[in-house]
């Protein structure tokens, strides 16, 4: 099976290491200095363990997406692609996936935020996209991918079918590599439940300019709850049916399990890079204006990450 990572960030190196460990061939799509370091010196990994791997560049076939068109030999070779990047990337790499599987060939989104799933399938087909959620915790700084908690990917078709026999080749390569896959019935349901839990964590530690861990320590934590309680009422009022007991649950899970990591939001604002509030907070706070529901705590949370995001392009 040869399976194409879009998006080398930090759960993007995460399944790159981890399939690097598998018989599966693979092609790493990344672009600027992340393509550059992944051509010359590889993908440093330290694993929740304490093990630092070196994946080579040998293992994989690196392709730049900033250096023009796909390579003939590329197009059309591979049975998945693994959609990592950001919200903001996703047109482009829909159009890569495109470019890069086989006819047959599926695309899984495990981005941060809602409506990617549908944003690919209108380019892909939805027979031909898989949703997907991953509770794995992971950032990157120049010693590579810190990859701080062990988690699992989600994945299920957008109309709840069974798995095909290209998901299933999927899931058993992301098994081999130890990336607890789940197959979900209902993958609407697993997308909303990792939104809510990056929208309790995210924006907080990113303003906060915590750790996760952090939350659970000091009155950051009541916070948390009180902005996951106004975004599960949005999902309920859009037809989810989600326990707020097994959110608490879960949020408690995800955070322990990820206390070291820097969420993915609060590297961006570290690197003054763009983040992908709008596809979180701005999510919600879309669906509650439809649904008539007032979101005043992601709204703020909304404008102070956005602040801080102009606050680095600023003397």
């Amino acid at each position: 099976m040869r399976v194409a990572i879009l998006g080398i960030g930090s759960i993007g190196g995460v399944i790159l290491a981890g399939l690097a460990d598998t018989d599966v061939e693979l092609v790493a799509i990344s672009r600027g200095p992340t393509a550059q370091s992944l051509a010359s010196e590889g993908l440093v990994i330290h694993s929740p363990e304490g093990v630092i791997e070196s994946i080579p560049p040998d293992r994989y076939v690196l392709v730049d997406s900033e250096s023009g068109p796909l390579p003939d030999h590329l197009v059309g070779s591979c049975e998945a692609a693994i959609i990592c990047g950001k919200a903001y990337s996703t047109p482009i790499l829909s159009q890569i996936a495109h470019e890069i599987l086989s006819e047959e060939g599926v695309a899984v989104s495990v981005q941060n935020g809602m409506g990617h799933a549908q944003q690919i399938s209108s380019r892909l087909g939805s027979l031909r996209t898989l949703g997907g959620a991953t509770t794995h915790g992971a950032w990157r700084d120049n010693g590579g991918i810190h990859w701080v908690g062990r988690g699992s990917i989600t994945i299920g078709a957008l109309d709840g079918a069974p798995p095909n026999e290209i998901s299933t080749s999927l899931m058993n390569a992301l098994g081999n590599a130890s990336l607890s896959p789940i197959w979900s019935d209902d993958i609407s349901k697993s997308i909303w439940q990792k939104l809510l839990i990056n929208i309790a964590i995210n924006p907080i530690c990113s303003i906060s300019g915590v750790r996760n861990g952090a939350l659970l320590k000091n009155d950051l934590w009541e916070q948390s709850q009180e902005v996951l309680e106004e975004s599960l009422s949005v999902a309920r009022a859009s037809g989810i049916d989600i326990d707020g007991s097994e959110m608490q649950n879960l949020l408690v899970e995800v955070v322990e399990s990820t206390s070291e990591n820097r969420c993915s939001m609060l590297q961006d604002l570290m690197a003054g890079r763009r983040t992908e509030i709008e596809s979180l907070c701005g999510y919600v706070i879309r669906m509650g204006e439809g649904l008539g529901i007032p979101t005043p705590l992601n709204s703020m949370l909304m404008a102070l990450v956005k602040g801080v995001e102009m606050s680095s392009h600023m003397d």
